[in-house]
């Protein structure tokens, strides 16, 4: 004959014991967005720098080679990057409608920057003008041009800004936001004051420099 026990099972883990599968997937978003955002705006900036487009300029009889980076292209990309990084950081700054406006404009840097940097590749008008510039001959044009892959490596490095904004606004509800320190209410927390042993004089020092009363 079987035996029933009458001890009850442990009460399941409370607290930090244990974690709601929903706080796993939080901090997994919050990881990779801002990967993705810090990963696109560095490439974003770095790729605007290289060069985009190369041609040659008529000089007399010679010709010179001409060639143009993203930034003299168009600076929009690296610009709209830099908005990026601050609307990463802001998006822990905030919450509720503050939080959903700094994530679209997050996902809106990304877009612009990758639709800039592709209809930008080209590169013509920037060659003219340093030809131009070059040659001192404002009529100048480039011939030969010919594009890298720099425009196409920024609007990759834009596409994960985007999608950085995307997942701000699809997880960015359930984040943490700065000053943890501070209760939901928004008073900070106060501090319980230790306990002082009057018979113990380094107690009462230590009271004293905490500037508490250890007598009250």
């Amino acid at each position: 004959m079987g035996y029933v026990s009458a001890v009850p099972p442990p009460p399941p883990p409370v607290g930090n014991e244990a974690e709601a599968p929903g706080s796993k997937s939080s901090r997994r978003s919050v990881a990779v967005a801002l990967l993705l955002g810090t990963l696109g705006s560095t490439v974003v900036l770095l790729a605007s720098g290289r060069v985009w487009a190369r041609g040659t300029a008529a000089v007399g009889g010679d010709s010179l080679a001409v060639t143009a980076d993203g930034q003299a292209v168009t600076g929009l990309p690296a610009a709209l990057a830099i908005v990026a990084l601050a609307a990463l950081v802001a998006v822990f700054a905030v919450r509720g409608k503050g939080r959903l406006l700094v994530s679209g404009l997050l996902a809106l840097s990304g877009l612009g920057a990758a639709l800039s940097a592709v209809l930008a590749a080209d590169g013509r008008r920037a060659l003219d003008a340093e030809a131009a510039r070059t040659t001192a001959d404002t009529a100048a044009q480039v011939a030969g041009l010919t594009q890298t892959a720099w425009p196409y490596v920024t609007a990759a490095g834009a596409a994960l800004i985007l999608a950085a904004g995307l997942l701000a606004l699809r997880f960015g509800r359930s984040w943490p936001a700065m000053g943890g320190r501070y209760e939901r209410s928004g008073s900070p927390r106060t501090r319980k004051p230790a306990v002082v042993d009057p018979d113990r004089p380094e107690d009462l020092w230590k009271a004293l420099d905490r500037g508490e009363d250890p007598t009250g």
